[in-house]
């Protein structure tokens, strides 16, 4: 069994915070890795060691992993939590980690491998008897191939990138005639973003709801699933708030979805945190992808389901058991997270700069998790996330009500932020009757309301 004492956190802003304060609670010391324009970053601030790794560019500092692995050398680290972003599902990294005696915090290098490949994933999923979608049998590398499966299964169909993510490398297509441009430039995109220029084909479905599953695995052969969260409102593949739990779905669907993402982690021997993703649509539930790392999103579960996630990895990768069997795990309540990002609300475009005044909400019911301060220069670099908003109520009705007096209440200056988007979507019928799919924002066009 593993001893840890000293967590390098391989990772910036909140995130990196998150997992120092779940170690400061746990007793561990903590390392914090950062780049020349993350000097003064929060996680810097407070952890015990910190060590500079490299430039602003990612590639040369968050990406550089042998700076990475240098730096729990020089610090006496003994364990690498990833976080999310940047190296957390590089099974690579998680690979050299072990090689140097690190405890890696998350999955095993196979399991990451094995369902990091969006194509191998959904072959491993139809195969442990979990829903798929129709479409190709593994990547289709020729126009011709992408024609052949798109006839068979019918139009419209969406091509996705097998070693991708947040949307890149994917194109949706409603007849022939788009197929072959799309198929051409989602590879293009694939190789360029993920150097790999594999994509598979599968049915689009044209108003979905996108659920998820939070699962967990320990060494001693245990797996559960800790309730879904509901991520359908997202622009462009990117997710803007979350919820638990779905406002759809039914205490028998729940078990159903909760059992197929279990049947998916046995049949991978899958260890630590993840995230099964499903597409639900005419009470029907799809395997969509899983994510082999703590998402953004994983406060939302930590609220309606009173467990620290972040902790619970700690103490997996160090070889305890899970602290709750299946039986003992329920969602109480509902909470929703709102991402709070640096950028123009209605044109999504990054805005960093400095934060003139920053006031977080508080009160009962709300938890702020974010990196940022008063007099915070954001960098340019970087994921423009700079907060993370989570309400929670007794129930639906509660939680948007502590969602709209919170977003009064949070005031960031200085910088552009999506808050008066969160504002208007917490006030739209629609969503306040839990009625939207994937396709709201599209729908929605809050810019030209006003």
């Amino acid at each position: 069994m593993p001893t840890i004492s000293k967590v390098l956190i391989a990772n910036r802003g909140e995130i990196a915070l998150r997992v120092i304060l779940a170690c400061k609670e746990l007793g561990l010391k903590t390392v914090a890795v950062h780049s020349e324009a993350d000097r003064d970053a929060l996680h810097v601030r407070y952890a015990d060691d910190d060590v500079c790794i490299g430039p602003a560019a990612s590639r040369q500092s968050y990406l550089n992993i042998s700076s990475i692995i240098a730096a729990a050398e020089i610090t006496g680290a003994d364990a690498i939590h990833p976080g999310y972003g940047f190296l957390a599902e590089n099974a690579h990294f998680a690979e050299i980690a072990g090689e140097c005696g690190l405890t890696f915090i998350g999955p095993t290098p196979e399991s990451i491998r094995l369902m990091g490949n969006k194509a191998v994933a959904r072959d491993t999923a139809k195969k442990a008897g979990v829903p798929i979608l129709p479409g190709s049998d593994g990547p289709v590398r020729t126009f011709e191939e992408a024609r052949d499966v798109a006839q068979t299964i019918g139009f419209p169909v969406i091509l996705k990138a097998s070693a991708g993510g947040g949307g890149r490398g994917m194109r949706i297509c409603n007849d022939e005639t788009s197929l072959q441009s799309a198929f051409d430039t989602a590879r293009n995109e694939a190789e360029r973003a993920f150097g790999s220029a594999d994509v598979y084909i599968e049915k689009y479905l044209e108003h979905p709801r996108h659920i998820e599953i939070q699962v967990f695995g320990d060494t001693h052969g245990r797996i559960v699933h800790l309730g879904e969260r509901e991520c359908s409102i997202q622009r462009r593949h990117q997710k803007l708030l979350e919820e638990s739990p779905s406002p759809v779905l039914t205490q028998e669907l729940r078990q159903a979805m909760g059992e197929a993402a279990i049947k998916l982690c046995q049949a991978v021997d899958y260890v630590n945190a993840g995230t099964i993703e499903f597409l639900f649509q005419d009470g029907q539930f799809y395997f969509m992808e899983m994510n082999t790392r703590i998402q953004v999103e994983h406060a939302v579960t930590e609220e309606v389901t009173g467990m620290d996630l972040v902790k619970e990895q700690i103490r997996v990768a160090s070889g305890l058991p899970l602290t709750m069997p299946q039986h003992e795990l329920r969602l109480r309540g509902h909470a929703i997270e709102f991402r709070i990002n640096a950028e123009d609300p209605v044109t999504f475009a990054p805005n960093p700069g400095k934060i003139r005044e920053f006031h977080i909400p508080g009160g009962p019911g709300v938890r702020v998790d974010t990196a940022a301060y008063r007099d915070y220069v954001i960098p340019p670099h970087y994921d423009s996330l700079i907060a993370k908003l989570i309400v929670r109520g007794k129930d639906r009705s509660e939680a948007l009500a502590r969602g709209r007096r919170a977003l009064e209440q949070f005031i960031i200056e200085g910088v552009k932020t999506s808050i008066p988007l969160h504002r208007a979507i917490v006030n739209n019928d629609r969503f306040i009757r839990g009625e939207f799919s994937t396709r709201f924002m599209e729908e929605f066009e809050w810019g030209r309301e006003g």
